[in-house]
């Protein structure tokens, strides 16, 4: 029995409160600090409370863009790292249902060394076969274009393996049984395999969403075109002013901006997907 004691849970509570509060507090001065004209940001000191300049820092970097550092605006910048995002997290989840399906359910010749050989790959990040990569594609002319933005980082060994241990659990006699009633391989896997993996993949697809949000690297190699810019090489770019004075009144709208889309996808995704991970049992 647990017993329920007044001072524990109040203490217990008071830990909370102060987590929240060390997490809460930056986002909290980024807001204040989206709020308020340049001239005001530039002493060194940031205010605790709103000023009045709300609507007319984010409806100039949703509207016009940054004067000072990128030449559009940084709706068109989300609209490219939400395509980017959505495209290699579909991208890899497709391919890894359907490379971890294979390896499970059907028993052809070297069907694990090509299983090993698709997790050795984790071994081989994108930055370390960033040139070659890059050559294909430039060779290619996939060059600022979406489909060169997210087509090299589709693979995941991760989501592979992953699916393929959830696969596993799946009793062969379902299998067995869907075969008995009429049910083909695509089926099988369409109305029963995936229904049955939804935990798992909505667990993925945040994870795959977030990484392909936070790319940096590969969109500032294949991008020269302003006009394919993601959100992140935006906010780089706002920073890196030289001797000049960062736009702090254009940065700190545009992060809360950039921070909408990965908290929306965990937040409607939350239940599923701490049950795909913490979940054993099917």
């Amino acid at each position: 029995m647990v017993e329920n004691r007044f001072w524990l849970n109040l203490i217990s509570h008071g830990v909370l409160a102060l987590g929240v509060l060390l997490v809460a507090f930056p986002i909290w001065i980024a807001f204040v600090a989206s709020t308020y004209p340049a001239q005001a940001l530039v002493t060194g000191t940031v205010p605790l409370w709103p000023g009045d300049q709300l609507l007319e820092n984010f409806g100039r970097v949703l509207g016009t863009g940054s004067d000072s550092s990128v030449g559009v605006s940084v709706a068109l910048m989300l609209f490219n790292s939400l395509v980017m995002a959505l495209g290699i997290a579909l991208g890899k989840i497709a391919i890894s249902v359907l490379a971890a399906y294979a390896i499970v359910f059907f028993r052809f010749p070297l069907r694990m060394f090509c299983f090993w050989l698709i997790f050795m790959t984790l071994m081989l990040p994108v930055e370390v076969r960033i040139i070659p990569t890059f050559q294909v594609v430039a060779d290619l002319g996939m060059l600022n274009s979406y489909t060169g933005l997210t087509l090299p980082l589709i693979a995941s060994a991760t989501a592979t393996f992953l699916l393929r241990q959830f696969f596993m659990t799946v009793p062969p006699e379902l299998a067995e049984a869907a075969r008995v009633d009429g049910a083909g391989p695509i089926r099988f896997l369409i109305d029963i395999l995936l229904p049955l993996s939804r935990t798992n993949l909505a667990a993925l697809f945040v994870i795959m969403f977030i990484y392909g949000w936070n790319q940096y690297l590969w969109p500032l190699l294949i991008t020269t075109s302003e006009d394919y810019y993601t959100v992140v090489m935006g906010i780089q770019r706002m920073l890196a002013v030289g001797d000049g004075e960062v736009a702090w009144n254009e940065v700190m709208p545009t992060t809360l901006l950039a921070l909408l889309p990965p908290v929306g996808v965990v937040l409607m995704m939350q239940r599923l997907f701490v049950k795909g991970l913490i979940e054993t049992e099917k």
